[in-house]
């Protein structure tokens, strides 16, 4: 919704003020302006990225309205699920996961929260390095290791995407001299034309210039940001499973492993100690 109401704000304080100083919309509609200007911008994506790319940028469209996937009721629920498993390990053994990271849709434990189950990527994720655990991986460095080289792989397929629509954003403003150019090469065509005829030309060579500069900096770029703002978000669920994992490995008890991986959250959805301590008085395992 932010995103929507980012655009029609600049759209309105751009075309509005511009109106308003006494100039014609009309004027500003130049479609072959545009079809050389974005034409051209599509073209060098679909030629700079590989299909992998383009697939995700295409899925990625609906985070731009959603936002980041997790809120604070997200993080609470994940902090129970932790917890519940942390609690069965601490009491029958890490092999006591077994089934459950086995068969994650018929867990006990796991269907107990369907936000965290819902998130597939997270599940595969959890249920690899408990997998780890049960088959008795007990360094807890070595183990820290490997999760922080399967995270750096998937934050940089995700921030892939957001660099890739960033490199759109720092190419528009030259196809827009691109188009302002070719607007001026058919200008010069026409220079026996009066002067109102010319003057027509050259403002639409110049659309050029304006939609290709006003595309990137006020469109295509907050977009990018936007869309690296929200993977930078939604890596902090992984970091935090990350992080209360490790503290089981070494050793501390469920309830303090849980916050440590609490601390690692940005505080618009940290749940507090007093929530989380709340909650686990509640779970049953």
């Amino acid at each position: 919704m932010l995103f929507l109401i980012g655009l029609v704000v600049v759209a309105a304080s751009v075309v509005g003020g511009y109106m308003a100083s006494g100039g014609h919309f009309g004027v500003l509609w130049q479609p072959f302006e545009f079809v050389i200007i974005f034409g051209s911008a599509i073209g060098a994506f679909v030629l700079a990225n590989p299909v992998p790319i383009l697939a995700g940028t295409a899925k990625s469209f609906g985070k731009l309205l959603k936002g980041p996937a997790h809120n604070k009721a997200c993080y609470l629920e994940l902090l129970g699920m932790l917890y519940s498993v942390f609690k069965l390990a601490k009491t029958k053994g890490d092999l006591a996961l077994e089934s459950h990271v086995e068969q994650p849709h018929e867990s006990s434990i796991f269907q107990n929260y369907p936000t965290f189950m819902r998130d597939g990527h997270a599940v595969e994720f959890v249920c690899d390095y408990l997998r780890l655990l049960t088959l008795g991986t007990g360094n807890p460095h070595e183990f820290e290791a490997v999760i922080d080289a399967d995270l750096d792989v998937h934050h940089s397929e995700k921030h892939a995407i957001s660099g890739a629509m960033q490199g759109v954003a720092d190419g528009l403003p030259a196809l827009g001299i691109v188009a302002a150019v070719l607007g001026v090469i058919h200008t010069m065509g026409s220079i026996t034309e009066p002067p109102e005829v010319l003057g027509h030309l050259i403002g639409g060579a110049l659309v050029g210039t304006f939609a290709g500069v006003m595309a990137a900096y006020g469109c295509v770029g907050p977009i990018a940001k936007s869309l690296e703002n929200t993977f930078d978000a939604e890596a902090r669920y992984l970091e935090c499973v990350k992080t209360g994992i490790i503290a089981h490995m070494q050793g501390y008890a469920p309830q303090v492993s849980v916050e440590f991986a609490r601390k690692t959250l940005a505080s618009n959805v940290r749940p507090s100690f007093g929530e989380i301590d709340e909650m686990i008085q509640n779970i049953q395992v």
